[in-house]
């Protein structure tokens, strides 16, 4: 289906003036919100829990180029669409909340002929085809490669909304446990039957992986999710407005790097057409970065610390100091008699056990403490 749309897209742009794109102003990199550990969005379809996400994260439709005219503008009586992407620290998820107004709904057809929120990640930033039509070695028969390549260093959900009678979403690959607990969750509420007009809202989680195996789990590796990370993510919305398989547009977040436009491509299309291949290949998805939290919701003078066993035979264990604030001074006690005014100092204990740890923090601010029972265990 896609390689026909792409083939049709092709010409039927070729038959336009070629004018430029409308100018859309694009940060560096979009913005993923830290939730506090108190605050984790409850997946539920409410959309109460996001209302701590300031405006300044909000991805809305003007961010998006419609693929099937570049000289469209986002008519928000017909389409509106804002996106907001969040993340927790310990936790490998992103969240999101999608919030869309259509005049037109179209999800009663079993299939993927449905309104879609097509999501792809690429949680390392590695980039690269990650679909088995792109496989490198085109002697290999596709459906092999579909289990050997498909959504292994990059994901694609098509995400239908709403979900009639049918999944929550389409993991495109053999990677099928991508969309369920605990690697992803959703809720979804709305109002409206097929063909009407009217609000959804969707929640959901997924798991980014750097490599998700066909085999499973197991056998598969989380992206890990830290501070200042950059990331590759980047959607599309695939608006349909009646029975026809490819009466649609693809509204579409990814690149404008038309380098990536297959060659003979008209010069007027190939920007969109470059980014309407997001679906699989990730180097032309966008950057986002997994932000701190926001001042208001970090405490400003606190202790925190954590350690590493980095010689068990020795019984050597370094210290890291996390406390926020303006500090003066530090005091570390190792539970064993020891002590030290260093901010990351390395102890090596003399015999094995359990030990409580405590560090003190001095400053402008006051003191504070922060001790861990039992967690520091030689042996």
């Amino acid at each position: 289906m896609r390689a026909s749309f792409i083939y049709l897209l092709v010409l039927a742009m070729a038959a336009l003036p070629a004018s430029p794109a409308r100018a859309i102003d694009r940060p560096p990199f979009y913005k993923v919100f830290q939730f506090p550990p108190d605050k984790i969005p409850r997946i539920d379809g409410d959309a109460s829990d996001w209302s701590i996400v300031p405006d300044d994260y909000v991805i809305g439709l003007d961010q998006l180029v419609n693929d099937a005219n570049i000289r469209d503008q986002p008519d928000p009586k017909k389409l509106d669409v804002k996106v907001k992407v969040g993340w927790v620290k310990g936790l490998n998820r992103l969240y999101f909340l999608y919030e869309a107004y259509k005049d037109y709904w179209d999800f009663s057809q079993p299939g993927l002929h449905n309104d879609i929120f097509e999501l792809v990640v690429d949680g390392d930033h590695s980039g690269g085809k990650f679909i088995a039509r792109w496989r490198p070695d085109p002697s290999v028969p596709e459906f092999d490669a579909f289990f050997a390549m498909q959504g292994v260093t990059a994901q694609n959900y098509h995400i239908f909304t709403p979900a009639l009678n049918k999944d929550w979403c389409m993991a495109w690959g053999p990677q099928q446990w991508l969309k369920e607990l605990p690697y992803a969750n959703h809720a979804c509420q709305y109002n409206f039957k097929p063909g009407e007009g009217g609000k959804l809202t969707l929640e959901f989680y997924i798991t980014p992986f750097d490599l998700a195996s066909p085999d499973g789990p197991a056998k598969s590796t989380e992206s890990q999710l830290t501070e200042n990370k950059i990331i590759g993510l980047s959607w599309a919305i695939m608006d349909y407005r009646g029975p026809q398989t490819e009466n649609h547009a693809f509204w579409n977040l990814a690149s404008d790097a038309d380098k990536f436009a297959p060659p003979g491509t008209p010069g007027a299309s190939r920007t969109t057409l470059a980014g309407h291949m997001m679906y699989g290949d990730a180097s032309l998805l966008r950057d986002f970065k997994l932000m701190p939290l926001e001042a208001k919701f970090v405490k400003p003078f606190e202790a925190k610390w954590t350690f590493k066993v980095v010689d068990m035979g020795q019984r050597r264990v370094a210290f890291q100091d996390q406390s926020v604030g303006q500090i003066t001074s530090w005091h570390w006690d190792f539970g064993d008699g020891s002590s030290s005014t260093e901010q990351n100092p390395q102890h090596i204990y003399k015999a094995p056990g359990n030990y409580v740890v405590v560090l003190d923090i001095e400053g402008p601010a006051g003191q504070s403490r922060f001790s861990r029972v039992w967690d520091v265990t030689v042996k």
